[in-house]
């Protein structure tokens, strides 16, 4: 999953640039509001992460434009100030959740995980469950008919994208966009490579390759 996070305290985007890709996210990071407000509508980001006091343009400023230009990208405003008018107002804005500063690393884990299944209607889920396999995102491993398999960090960010997307024909493209930040060498290779680790061990069946289209997720575990 592929996040845009805008904060122009350098030290605290450090820190969670760091958290965030030790957790299998792709991070892409910008300190001004004029870079975020167009880098934010123009790239395939899966959330975005806005702090509002930022220099250019302010991140409330910022949110209305995207929501104005219809970007339905999930966005978790932080903000240092504690006040429930700004908080109504960043909601008003398009905001999907709301963190105060300061906060522990894993409760913005835990939103951003909650974030990304509500996009995908599956907001009731505990964990993240398609068609059978349950994929634990701390210990970044999968339950697969009562056994847990471990994965590579690489297997363990392409399954939970293909879990985020069951039965959608995603491209070798798409996938790329989606599993590396703008800095990345984008393989394509390297992704059927990563697929077929998946298939040797969860089954041939769980991602079916759709020639000329890209990959399904079908969840037809072993």
């Amino acid at each position: 999953m592929r996040l845009l996070l805008v904060e122009d305290n350098v030290q605290l985007a450090d820190e969670l640039q760091a958290n965030l890709k030790s957790q299998g996210y792709a991070v892409d990071w910008l300190a001004d509001g004029r870079d975020a407000a167009i880098q934010g509508s123009t790239e395939p980001y899966d959330l975005m992460v806005l702090d509002l006091g930022l220099p250019g343009k302010p991140g409330l400023e910022v949110l209305r434009e995207w929501r104005a230009g219809q970007l339905s990208t999930p966005v978790l405003v932080l903000t240092a100030r504690d006040s429930w008018a700004e908080r109504i107002e960043g909601l008003k804005a398009g905001a999907d959740d709301y963190l105060t500063k300061p906060f522990h690393p894993e409760e913005l884990l835990l939103r951003i995980q909650s974030l990304l299944r509500r996009a995908r209607g599956l907001a009731n889920q505990s964990q993240l469950e398609a068609a059978g396999l349950q994929l634990d995102e701390g210990r970044q491993s999968v339950a697969c008919n009562g056994d847990e398999i471990q994965l590579t960090a690489a297997e363990f960010r392409l399954l939970r994208y293909f879990m985020l997307h069951p039965g959608l024909i995603l491209s070798k493209s798409h996938l790329a966009d989606h599993l590396y930040d703008g800095e990345s060498e984008r393989d394509s290779n390297v992704i059927e490579v990563h697929v077929n680790h998946l298939r040797r061990k969860l089954g041939r069946d769980i991602i079916e390759t759709r020639r000329g289209q890209g990959y399904r997720y079908t969840g037809t575990a072993l």
